[in-house]
């Protein structure tokens, strides 16, 4: 980075913070998991901010830095823009201190997190769904601000939520007994990130601390790699908690300095870890809170006989994503192709491709065939889905053996999306 001085919180700041949050936040568990520390032979522990009172530790921000403002700061109403979660911590701080709070969300957003909003804000908060994207949603936010005179509550560019989001870190080293070897902190914005690599940074300097960010939206780690601030262009916001154009003028120079290393994970291997952690443990979070767990599958060699922790950040997730959440997983893991199959347009034609293509632990799951007039092959669009991922190279050979014409669409992304 180019920058030579910068802010960096403080540990007394950040323990201010922690007074101010009592009786406000719960103090999410430090919970060893069996499962996971089994699979990759390591002592792994889940700090479970997704149990925290709005399900994400964005509350302990939104809170440090609302119960701060003075009588004049809020007396035009407190503004925000969030996908989700900073809202839901604006909207239930505003409701414990009595403040009215206008709140910017994206259209898209999940209906299960707006109606979340609505019920911690109760009467205190006003919802606008306005804009695309985050970054829509904050700009609009931005000018209400100003034009109002209201006071502007940032999700993660803003010293004292930053400040609050430390209090993650402070939690974790009390209630440890042992030095943590590997810390994986999720990244969005980099507002937790900060906060709490610059506790661990002055109190488990040995601890490596692994920043992770979803490889759609990889905003941190473009800037980092770039040394300056980058907006990208196009980012997937399937990982709606993590998903930001650009992170923060304050918390880039941070996690560039205090972060050993960020990488990215596939939005398909953040599926998978959601099903499994839904699966094996009962423990439901949203995309952005499986990524630091995520993760632990391209560190397995590294990880092995290591103190590890990983943070859940949040479990706001909507149950009408579980169909699309699975549809990633099989992809991923390579258990669900999809072709499109140039089929003889003559009866029995499709008895033939089920008998001679297909073997014992293959699945249609999808099909759709319009017969063609005046043609000899009509096109059909095929799902087939595994019981192992062994299964597939035999499947390719039966179709060529057989000389059934197919293109594969699982590497087309652009026909692959605009189809399914």
């Amino acid at each position: 980075m180019q920058t030579t001085t910068f802010y960096i919180p403080q540990i007394a700041d950040i323990e201010k913070a922690g007074e101010r949050l009592k009786g406000v936040i719960q103090r999410t568990p430090l919970s060893p998991n069996l499962s996971f520390s089994e699979r990759y032979r390591a002592n792994i522990q889940f700090k479970r901010e997704d149990l925290q009172v709005v399900r994400s530790y964005k509350i302990r921000g939104a809170h440090n830095r609302i119960s701060q403002l003075a009588e004049h700061e809020v007396s035009n109403a407190v503004v925000c823009a969030s996908a989700g979660n900073h809202a839901q911590g604006v909207a239930y701080s505003c409701r414990m201190l009595k403040v009215k709070a206008t709140i910017f969300m994206p259209s898209p957003t999940p209906k299960q997190k707006v109606d979340q909003v609505k019920f911690f804000g109760k009467e205190w908060v006003e919802v606008i769904l306005m804009g695309d994207t985050f970054d829509d949603a904050y700009e609009l936010a931005v000018d209400f601000a100003l034009k109002r005179k209201g006071t502007f509550i940032h999700p993660f560019d803003d010293e004292a939520v930053i400040e609050g989001q430390g209090t993650v870190g402070l939690e974790i080293l009390r209630d440890i007994q042992e030095p943590i070897d590997y810390l994986f902190l999720p990244v969005g914005g980099g507002g937790l990130a900060s906060g709490v690599s610059t506790v661990f940074k002055q109190l488990s300097p040995k601890t490596k601390i692994i920043g992770v960010e979803p490889e759609g939206a990889p905003a941190m780690l473009k800037s980092i790699e770039a040394g300056e601030n980058l907006v990208l262009e196009q980012i997937d916001k399937f990982v709606d908690g993590a998903a930001v154009q650009a992170v923060g003028k304050k918390t880039l120079p941070i996690c560039s300095h205090q972060l050993d290393q960020v990488i990215t994970v596939p939005e398909g291997l953040i599926c998978s870890t959601m099903l499994a952690l839904y699966n094996r443990e009962a423990i439901v979070v949203e995309p952005a809170g499986a990524l630091s767990v995520a993760a632990l599958e391209l560190f397995q060699d590294d990880i092995q006989g290591k103190n590890v922790v990983c943070v859940l950040s949040g479990s706001n997730n909507d149950i009408s994503r579980t169909e699309e959440i699975r549809e990633r997983a099989l992809l991923y893991e390579g258990l669900k192709h999809y072709f499109i199959v140039r089929f003889p347009q003559r009866a029995g034609a499709l008895k033939e491709f089920l008998i001679e293509v297909l073997g014992p632990n293959d699945d249609i799951v999808h099909f759709e065939y319009t017969k063609k007039t005046a043609r000899e092959k009509g096109p059909a669009l095929i799902g087939i889905e595994h019981r192992n991922q062994e299964d597939f190279q035999p499947l390719l050979e039966r179709m060529r053996t057989r000389n059934y014409q197919a293109e594969y669409l699982n590497e087309q992304p652009n026909l692959f999306g605009f189809i399914l």
